[in-house]
């Protein structure tokens, strides 16, 4: 059986990779902007002993990204919240993605996830950080079609952090707007 290549990589590399260099005014093709990880990830916060909801956390992180989280543990002592250091429990799941099973979750969470979201009015246009990553949260875990109405019962939320090489905000927001990614209009807030 023969392995597509998924329908955003092929786009990005036949036509977005031109596209970006010459609205951004780069000489070099290797200073085009470039996705090049998306970290999804949970924590699990004060539920974290308890078992059906850090199984459903980590379940759900499995089914919507293909691949299953890894456990993190506390990496400090915070007494307000009865944590200590690398403590039993863990405080939260994540799971890296790279190449096609990346590029095939960002597909779906732009064309697919983010309309199912309710009352959307668009993404933040104001969650990168200095090197050009994105941030994206989600309230809930329901908006991708691959949970069940039986994984919708314990409610919890996602974090998404696109790792964009070579990225500045203005060619970070650039790349993902090709990629279809709904900002906010400007005056929407």
């Amino acid at each position: 059986m023969a392995e597509t290549t998924p329908r955003l990589k092929e786009l990005y590399e036949k036509e977005l990779k031109a596209k970006l260099m010459k609205e951004l005014g780069l000489k070099n093709i290797n200073q085009v902007p470039e996705l090049k990880k998306l970290v999804v990830s949970c924590g699990v916060g004060k539920k974290r002993e308890d078992k059906k909801f850090t199984e459903t956390v980590e379940l759900t992180l499995t089914k919507i990204t293909g691949q299953v989280p890894t456990s993190r543990l506390a990496k400090k002592s915070i007494a307000t919240f009865k944590i200590r250091k690398g403590m039993g429990a863990p405080v939260g799941y994540l799971v890296t993605l790279r190449n096609d099973k990346m590029y095939e979750f960002v597909d779906r969470l732009i064309n697919i996830a983010l309309p199912h979201v309710r009352d959307f009015h668009g993404v933040s246009r104001d969650a990168f950080d200095k090197q050009g990553n994105y941030n994206l949260g989600l309230k809930e875990q329901t908006v991708f079609p691959e949970i069940t109405f039986e994984d919708a019962s314990v409610l919890h939320g996602l974090e998404m952090t696109f790792i964009i090489k070579n990225g500045s905000k203005e060619g970070s927001t650039k790349l993902l707007e090709l990629f279809g990614m709904p900002f906010e209009k400007k005056g929407d807030k």
